[in-house]
């Protein structure tokens, strides 16, 4: 955890939730949040979910999940019963819960995992399938990520690609063992595993492609760059989707990742045209000297970030 004093992550909360400011520095106020953790950045994180943004309440929802603290559960919980907010919101709600894994959180996961909504509806099961999972006196506690998040489920431990590959894609088994495979061949990186990912990307559930490309973000692999461009170029394709391929391709931030962000910039769909907005600044990022994208408490004491 990051140390700050409380004035300073007040301050920070004061830019997340500061709607004149650009987004790219809310999204890294935000981060810079999930960093310090604590009870008064969720405090600061909760008091955003009434934003118009669904892209901003997806992301305030995922960094409560991955900061793993409890307090955080009544909160997630109210989102992910309030039908009024947008899918892709609920659905990250729910997600939260599963990567904060209380036992206390199955009651409402019960609740929710036949939801009208297909991704909330999976995302529960899926985070169900987790919680169980950790309290399964034969399973290990999950080996930390080496890409610093809290994943939905374990890495199976089967290591080859094609095998993997075909429990990735292979429909008649629970999304629970396919997520598993999926994240396998994250940590494999090899050329041969992000293809085999790369292609899944046209297999399964909405829910299922969003974090097929999600993964692909994490494994910054210049073979990605085509599946994913692909998907985001497909208008027919779910919104959720299309923003997880934006953000991806601003974490390879490659030249070409570049300029086909800057045809989004415009999309109709506003989810996707803020995380392409989003994404150019990752590659901005990723292309800079910087060392830690959140970097709202880096700022000299007399910015903005501080007044």
């Amino acid at each position: 955890m990051v140390t700050a004093t409380e004035t300073q992550i007040k301050n920070i909360g004061k830019v997340l939730s500061d709607p004149g400011r650009p987004l790219k520095e809310r999204f890294r106020a935000l981060f810079t949040l999930r960093n310090i953790g604590g009870e008064l950045s969720i405090k600061c994180i909760e008091d955003c979910f009434s934003d118009p943004s669904a892209l901003l309440k997806h992301e305030l929802a995922y960094c409560l999940g991955q900061m793993q603290d409890k307090k955080a559960n009544p909160i997630l919980i109210k989102i992910l019963e309030d039908t009024t907010q947008e899918p892709m919101v609920r659905h990250e709600a729910a997600e939260a819960l599963g990567a904060i894994g209380s036992i206390e959180s199955i009651e409402i996961l019960e609740k929710f995992k036949n939801d009208t909504v297909v991704e909330v509806a999976e995302t529960c099961q899926l985070a169900l399938e987790r919680i169980r999972w950790l309290q399964n006196p034969e399973s290990k506690e999950p080996t930390p990520s080496s890409y610093n998040s809290v994943d939905p489920a374990p890495p199976t431990k089967l290591q080859d690609p094609e095998e993997l590959k075909s429990v990735l894609i292979d429909e008649n088994c629970s999304l629970f063992e396919r997520y598993r495979a999926m994240f396998a061949l994250r940590n494999l990186n090899t050329k041969e595993a992000v293809q085999a990912l790369g292609s899944a990307l046209k297999h399964g559930s909405a829910l299922f492609r969003h974090e097929i490309a999600f993964v692909l973000g994490q494994i910054q692999s210049e073979e990605a760059v085509s599946y994913l461009i692909q998907s985001l170029q497909d208008e027919k394709e779910n919104e959720m989707v299309r923003h997880e391929c934006a953000e991806a391709l601003g974490a390879i931030a490659t030249d070409e990742c570049m300029e086909v962000l800057k045809k989004y910039l415009s999309d109709s769909r506003r989810v996707v045209k803020e995380s392409c907005e989003i994404a150019l600044d990752m590659c901005e990022y990723e292309n800079s000297p910087e060392f830690q994208y959140a970097n709202a408490l880096a700022v000299e004491p007399n910015c903005e970030f501080f007044v």
